[in-house]
């Protein structure tokens, strides 16, 4: 079964991950965000109970 085969997919695999941990993903981190994370507080608001009519 030529599936069963690991020489040539094995390599092909190793390839792809080292390409990706290499050029692509040094490539993908010097991006900046646009959306830069802030401390501001989301100011809370007082809720009241809701009043069920059955009880």
């Amino acid at each position: 079964m030529p599936q069963l085969n690991p020489n040539p997919w094995f390599f092909i695999m190793v390839l792809s991950w080292l390409t990706f941990l290499l050029l692509i993903q040094p490539k993908l981190l010097s991006l900046t965000t646009t959306n830069t994370p802030s401390n501001k507080i989301s100011p809370t608001t007082k809720t009241t109970p809701w009043a069920w009519p059955w009880t």
